[in-house]
């Protein structure tokens, strides 16, 4: 069964459209198939050089942001904040 985590979303025409369940922070969020590390950081308004994210408990290098992330995958974002 390919489509395990994955659930129905009925949208504007009543077309079915499949969508995936991750964990971002500790927190359930939704997102389309396909969906990469640097698109998650973009809806979530975060520069990819000002971060550190973590993928099932693994330090992603910022040069694999385009991974797509699948149902089931646990995120970990840490901000950097400068200051002196």
């Amino acid at each position: 069964d390919g489509d395990a985590g994955l659930s129905p979303l009925v949208v504007g025409d009543n077309k079915m459209k499949l969508e995936s369940t991750i964990t971002v922070n500790g927190e359930s969020r939704d997102c389309e198939p396909g969906t990469t590390i640097s698109k998650l950081l973009e809806t979530m308004s975060l520069k990819p050089d000002r971060v550190a994210v973590e993928l099932n408990r693994r330090l992603v290098r910022a040069a694999q942001y385009d991974k797509e992330l699948k149902s089931g995958d646990e995120v970990e974002i840490v901000t950097f904040v400068g200051g002196g």
